[in-house]
């Protein structure tokens, strides 16, 4: 929400992270800004978080809700085999270089898409057009 503040204050207690935001902010945020938020303990409004890139999205904190729970429902609406596949493929590709990455997805992909008859493909395309006539 627009109420949201945001803060690396490892360096300010006195301890090293340990769950990959080292790794993690730099590779969203870029290396300076990660290295300016994390070396200086600052607080970040929402607003920058976003421009960022840290945040997808900013409202108002009495749509907070609503919206995550239109995110929610359009993510569980996927059917759950193709999620779990989907985000693998993204998780393994962006802990590999970016070369590697495109190796990763044209092998699980090639796998996976044999799989697909051109039916499959033209109902769900169908599906997906008319989910988009609707938003």
């Amino acid at each position: 929400s627009t109420n949201a503040r945001f803060a690396d204050t490892h360096a300010r207690v006195g301890i090293l992270p340990g769950w990959g935001l080292s790794q993690k902010l730099s590779r969203i945020i870029g290396i300076s800004r990660a290295k300016q938020l994390s070396f200086t303990g600052n607080f970040l409004d929402a607003a920058t978080a976003e421009r960022w890139g840290l945040v997808n999205q900013v409202v108002a904190p009495d749509e907070l809700m609503p919206l995550a729970r239109k995110l929610a429902a359009d993510m569980a609406s996927i059917e759950p085999r193709m999620m779990v596949a989907y985000k693998g493929l993204i998780d393994e590709g962006y802990a590999a270089s970016f070369g590697d990455g495109l190796v990763i997805e044209h092998r699980i992909s090639s796998l996976a898409n044999g799989q697909v008859t051109p039916q499959d493909v033209e109902a769900r395309r169908l599906a997906v057009q008319a989910r988009g006539r609707g938003q």
